[in-house]
């Protein structure tokens, strides 16, 4: 194990100076921050727009069968009223009149009637919102601001939920220990890659047969090993240092909601519950990738695998409702408790707050067998593979291996 620390320090100034891995570190920030911008953008352009056609005004006349409108809103508006429904309708065709209106006797068991010459497609809404206004502003007279708070919807609410005798709000105490879940995924993600062709490089490049003549093979998966877990940490720092940096600056400006990070819960074990179970599924996944590839010859051989592996990660996704309202079921038992989709649902569970201390201590520790064993086998398989240029090695031959 002597040369370990050159492995290591080897590998990570190797790939800290490829452009790839950089690139790939700040993906996640760089995309995040183009969909704010476009959103921005969008707003912005949509706000522009929606005040544009307020201050536009066009030529109409209504008629109001319903009597709800009131005639002086009318005037306001520097429109009229007619009862020639046909004439007013041949006004607008023939471009003298900008827009009509027909409110039916009953407004709610048909419709109010709008016809108006095409000022884009935009700019079209302005009738229909002018319409609803027109009647909206003639009826709210006639009703209190209680009544027509309640009509519209814009009556605040304030919701203390309470478990076990205390305050409780389900959604701010799932974001610490979620945390972990979200970048478990971006990891594996984002540096799956990595992982798996971190010991084909060599292999590929025809280079082992020189290392291995100084440096054990256990020594050097080790020290592999190692960097990558440096590397995962550089990546999370690349990731989550320029999105929180976004959200304290740009939160106004973006809209985006407000979170008071102080005001966020810590419960120190459902804390510690996520990160043991986000360390111990991530060395499983990192020996798994990196078994795989000192078993296969080529990085391109060593992809389909990783397909598979990828495959056991998103499967429980498609039943994540269950995790949440049945998690003593035995299918999400079996998901939970089975080491290559155990992941998703301990973390997703744990965040929620429906995992107990028992199933958080079972699943740990299969992860954490899982995560040894799968070490263990990139060891092995890197010793008897690293000079296989090309076939696979098999599991029989492995272990009948001394």
């Amino acid at each position: 194990m002597f040369n370990l620390g050159t492995v290591f320090r080897f590998e990570v100034k190797r790939t800290l100076k490829k452009k790839s891995f950089w690139i790939m570190a700040a993906a996640f920030p760089i995309i995040i921050g183009v969909v704010f911008l476009i959103i921005y953008f969008s707003n912005q352009a949509t706000s522009r727009a929606a005040a544009e056609t307020k201050n536009q005004k066009f030529s109409f006349v209504i008629t109001d069968e319903s009597g709800l409108i009131d005639k002086t809103l009318v005037q306001q508006f520097g429109a009229s009223e007619v009862t020639d429904k046909t004439a007013a309708i041949n006004d607008v065709i023939d471009g003298s009149l900008d827009a009509y209106f027909y409110y039916p006797k009953d407004v709610i068991g048909s419709k109010v009637q709008i016809y108006a010459k095409d000022a884009g497609l935009f700019d079209n809404s302005r009738y229909q919102a002018v319409a609803q206004v027109l009647l909206r502003q003639s009826v709210a007279p006639t009703v209190s601001p209680e009544v027509t708070a309640i009509l519209q919807n814009t009556v605040n609410f304030s919701s203390t939920t309470y478990k076990d005798g205390v305050p409780f709000d389900g959604f701010m105490q799932l974001i610490a220990p979620g945390v972990f879940l979200v970048l478990f995924y971006l990891l594996i993600a984002m540096f799956g890659n990595q992982m798996l062709s971190s010991t084909t490089e060599e292999k590929e490049n025809r280079v082992i047969e020189m290392i291995l003549t100084t440096i054990k093979a256990r020594t050097l998966i080790i020290g592999k090993i190692l960097s990558l877990l440096v590397l995962a940490f550089i990546q999370v720092m690349v990731i989550l240092v320029p999105t929180v940096i976004a959200y304290i600056f740009l939160r106004n400006v973006l809209s985006l909601p407000n979170i008071d990070l102080s005001t966020i819960p810590l419960d120190p074990v459902r804390i510690v519950i996520a990160a043991l179970l986000f360390i111990s599924s991530f060395l499983l996944f990192t020996g798994l990738l990196v078994a795989i590839g000192a078993a296969v010859p080529t990085a391109k051989e060593a992809s389909g695998f990783f397909g598979v592996v990828m495959a056991f990660l998103f499967v429980p996704l498609y039943a994540v409702t269950l995790f949440i309202s049945a998690p003593d079921s035995g299918f999400v038992r079996f998901l939970s408790f089975f080491p290559l989709t155990a992941p998703i649902p301990l973390m997703l569970r744990n965040a929620v707050g429906n995992l107990s201390i028992g199933d958080a201590i079972i699943g740990i520790l299969i992860l954490s067998v899982s995560a040894a064993i799968a070490l263990t086998l990139a060891i092995r398989l890197f010793q008897y593979g690293a000079l296989e240029y090309s076939r696979r090695i098999s599991l029989g031959v492995l272990f009948r291996k001394k």
